[in-house]
């Protein structure tokens, strides 16, 4: 574990002192602190009764706009699929209390804890943490929830309650990225998931290139919503 622990000061040490991909211990989840973090390449990742635990991964799992690819099965569930709604930012807080009680194999199984969900709320507050629902009548089905910095859509979870939902609410929020040039999303660790949709591993200096670019943009702050069509 690495010695550097966090105190009140907004600093994290270079991401190439991690040890297996852990850079720092403690510190809040105030949002100056996050938004620090995510412009860095380092999220926050930890369980309940653990100590705030900042991460940056190497390799790093990305998806980019260019990569994006819709695998065929869920192409044709979603043109026939005409029951959905799909929507930005209108049921955050429901999306990321959803995926805090989505049933997850592995160490990441219970990582949002309450202390992150009130953080990320405030983020979406501030309007830097979005969603993406989609919904049968007033029924939530699926969705998902990440932070957005200038060209970057960092992805945090996603749940299910019917089939396709949360994947469909991807495409479509993928797509609509991808109109505004938000053109990197960050998957953060490999999942067989993500990959069939076109993520894949870089080493983590060739994400950090990236991300620096793709920061240079604008941020795209606020309420979102779709585009009408």
């Amino acid at each position: 574990m690495p010695v550097y622990l966090l105190g009140d000061e907004i600093l994290f040490p270079p991401v190439d002192h991690a040890e297996n991909g852990l850079v720092a211990v403690g510190g809040d989840l105030g949002p100056e602190r996050l938004l620090a973090a995510y412009s860095q390449g380092i999220f926050p990742w930890y369980s309940e009764g653990e100590p705030i635990l900042w991460h940056s991964p190497d390799p790093r799992f990305v998806l980019t706009t260019e990569s994006f690819r819709v695998p065929r099965r869920l192409a044709r569930t979603r043109r026939n699929e005409s029951r959905l709604r799909l929507s930005l930012d209108e049921a955050f807080e429901d999306v990321i209390d959803a995926c805090s009680k989505a049933p997850r194999p592995g160490p990441r199984g219970t990582w949002i804890t309450e202390e992150m969900k009130a953080a990320y709320l405030e983020l979406h507050r501030l309007g830097f943490a979005h969603s993406a629902e989609a919904w049968r009548g007033e029924e939530l089905a699926g969705g998902l929830y990440g932070v957005s910095l200038g060209g970057v859509f960092f992805g945090e979870s996603m749940f299910a309650r019917a089939g396709d939902a949360s994947k469909i609410a991807f495409v479509a929020l993928v797509e609509q990225l991808a109109r505004w040039k938000v053109d990197l999303i960050d998957c953060q660790v490999e999942t067989s998931h993500l990959a069939r949709f076109g993520a894949r591993s870089v080493s983590r200096a060739r994400y950090l290139e990236a991300l620096g670019r793709e920061l240079s943009k604008p941020t795209r702050g606020g309420r979102w919503s779709f585009d009408p069509h």
